[in-house]
């Protein structure tokens, strides 16, 4: 009889872990190729797939953060990451989104820092973000998180549009034309080490343009989800001072049409396999269930909700 129960038991176990989740497709949207959010994706999805063959997930190259964002609210992806500031304008309708605010989706935890990267040469005579005066620079693709922090951080430094000959190129574009001459300067805001650059620094002298005091502190009164970071010294090959700069949190988000169960089983996931995880991507994530939920201003979806709850961490629902 006891053995009879035992049985019964764990069959009752099985059916319900595998209660809900249906065999259905879950978009991803990451970033360009090159970037953390396309690395990090690709890792995440294929370790989830591994551990429950009912997850069928797609990973789509998109321009990042914004283009993320947008297309969660739309039901284009049903899971995505982005800048925090740029989910906090989006949720509430500020900034690039003071016309469009977008909805639709919710957080699940923070992943990592991201670090504002300003690449150039290392022959260029460029030593400050003043000297890009009239030079060309690249500020991210459209619509991505990068385009958001370099064109705050240049505005800062009183470096318009009209003053900086400015182009929306994808990292591996970016590094390929300031290789080769056509480009002045590039801006990366992505986890260290970021895969394009290491590579681009093996293949030619760069060095890093720092961030003045002056300009990280006004940027991080006007958002608070910005801070001081460093890039230590020896980050990248050739790279032998430490960089002064800021840096926002990569927000894993899940679009509203998934189902809690769904979510809480992949919020568990993120947690349990954080050692796997940070095995296949070259960022240091900071995944515990403490620092996740740091800095994220918008609600957290339901799922996540309930999984934080297991483990007495009180998140924004609502």
């Amino acid at each position: 009889m006891k053995k009879f129960l035992c049985i019964l038991l764990s069959l009752t176990t099985l059916m319900l872990s595998g209660c809900g989740i249906k065999n259905e497709k879950i978009r991803f949207g990451s970033a360009g190729i090159g970037g953390m959010y396309y690395t990090f994706g690709n890792a995440f999805t294929e370790l989830a797939t591994k551990e429950n063959d009912k997850f069928n997930f797609e990973v789509k190259s998109t321009a990042g953060s914004a283009a993320n964002i947008r297309l969660l609210s739309k039901n284009y992806i049903e899971m995505g990451i982005a800048q925090a500031d740029l989910i906090n304008d989006a949720y509430n309708g500020t900034g690039i989104f003071v016309s469009t605010q977008c909805s639709g989706y919710k957080a699940i935890a923070a992943l990592y820092p991201e670090a504002c990267q300003i690449v150039v040469h290392n022959d260029s005579g460029i030593n400050s973000i003043d000297d890009l005066l009239g030079k060309k620079v690249s500020i991210g693709e459209s619509n991505s998180g990068t385009e958001q922090t370099a064109n705050l951080i240049l505005q800062l430094n009183g470096l318009s549009d009209k003053l900086v000959d400015t182009l929306n190129y994808d990292y591996t574009t970016a590094a390929g034309k300031l290789q080769s001459g056509e480009i002045d300067a590039f801006f990366c805001t992505a986890g260290l080490r970021t895969t394009i650059i290491e590579e681009l620094a093996q293949q030619c002298p760069i060095k890093f343009l720092s961030i003045s005091d002056s300009c990280s502190k006004k940027l991080e009164s006007a958002y608070d989800t910005y801070v001081d970071y460093t890039i230590p010294a020896n980050t990248y090959t050739g790279q032998t001072e430490e960089i002064k700069t800021v840096a926002v949190q990569a927000v894993l988000l899940a679009s509203n049409e998934l189902s809690d169960i769904v979510v809480e089983s992949l919020t568990e996931f993120l947690f349990e396999h954080s050692a796997d995880l940070q095995y296949s991507v070259p960022v240091n994530l900071q995944l515990d269930e403490t620092s996740a939920v740091k800095g994220i201003s918008i609600p957290f979806h339901p799922g996540a909700v309930k999984y934080y709850k297991k483990h007495n961490i009180k998140v924004k629902s609502e």
